[in-house]
């Protein structure tokens, strides 16, 4: 429940500072131009079992991990857990997802702009991730 909660907090909290970054602009905005967020697309994996994903190069502060778990024998069978790392120094960052069974869900993460990897200790499930990083730009209104 801890974890889970924790999650949640993770995932608010990273939502308050995109919507934060998206509000601090230095010119009001035009009738024709509004921001946007965007995700831009960066790798994805998936397997069964343990794993060390490849180096990947987030450019913003913003970023997040789109996952699911399938194949479970039981509701609650099987773990999936995701801890993201530095790939600079090896050092782990953020635990980012702990989850049994079968599931999907969204992890946000916030760190400085830099290489990571994800370590993914998983047992008795399928799994897939995806990362994205967040990409804000100006998006012009239709006329």
């Amino acid at each position: 429940m801890i974890a889970s909660l924790t999650l949640q907090t993770r995932t608010v909290f990273a939502s308050v500072l995109l919507l934060a970054a998206v509000g601090c602009r230095s010119k009001p905005p035009s009738e024709t131009h509004h921001t946007q967020i965007g995700w831009r697309p960066i790798g994805k994996w998936s397997g069964r079992g343990d794993t060390q994903t490849d180096s990947f190069n987030i450019e913003s502060t913003q970023w997040r991990i789109k996952w699911s778990t399938k194949g479970a024998s039981a509701p609650d069978a099987g773990k999936f857990h995701v801890v993201v790392h530095s790939a600079v120094s090896g050092r782990p960052l953020q635990e980012a997802v702990e989850h049994q069974g079968n599931g999907q869900g969204i992890a946000y993460v916030s760190e400085e702009p830099r290489l990571f990897h994800l370590v993914i200790d998983s047992s008795g499930v399928d799994w897939s991730i995806a990362v994205e990083e967040a990409v804000v730009g100006e998006a012009q209104a239709p006329r």
